[in-house]
């Protein structure tokens, strides 16, 4: 693909029928910065950088949020999981057997 099928191919998801799926933009976008903003304000050091757990974290806000508006779409709860899974990953902790 060339620059300019890559912007039409995102033009196309980002101005049809995707908000039918996900929500309003100009309401589901400021959902996520709500719950981003909560998340980084109960870090233990604020305005510490954040770290790839962080990220895994904001990553499960962000389909949770996704979740209040538009459609029901499964793969917001499968993403989510995934997103926690390596969360959990990332901490490096271990489970007992």
């Amino acid at each position: 693909m060339n620059a300019k099928e890559i912007l039409s191919q995102a033009s196309d998801i980002v101005s049809y029928e995707r908000h039918l799926v996900h929500g309003d933009k100009h309401k589901n976008f400021p959902n996520i910065a709500l719950m981003w903003n909560a998340y980084l304000s109960t870090r233990p050091v604020r305005g510490q950088p954040l770290d790839a757990e962080d990220v895994a974290h904001m990553m499960v806000l962000l389909k949770i949020a996704r979740t209040k508006s538009g459609l029901v779409n499964i793969d917001d709860y499968v993403d989510g999981c995934g997103y926690l899974s390596i969360a959990g990953e990332l901490t490096g902790a271990q489970v007992d057997s």
